[in-house]
C-alpha cells in the first residue's frame, strides 16, 4: 500500500509541475486531499522557479 500512496503522490507532483510550466494558476489544484495538493504545489513552485531561470523547453 504505501508504494500505491507514493506513486499517487509522484503523480501528483509530476501533473503541479507541468501546469507550472504551462503557466496554470496555482488555484486550478484539482487535488482534495491534503497529501495530494500539498504534492501538486510543491510541483508547480518547482517549476515557476525554472520557468524564472530560465530552465523551461519553450
Amino acid at each position: 500500500m504505501k508504494r500505491q500512496k507514493r506513486d499517487k503522490l509522484s503523480r501528483a507532483h509530476s501533473k503541479g509541475y507541468q501546469a507550472g510550466i504551462s503557466g496554470r494558476s496555482k488555484e486550478n489544484c484539482p487535488f482534495q486531499t491534503i497529501e495530494s495538493r500539498s504534492q501538486w504545489l510543491g510541483g508547480w513552485r518547482e517549476a515557476i522557479e525554472d520557468r524564472n531561470l530560465g530552465l523551461n523547453s519553450r
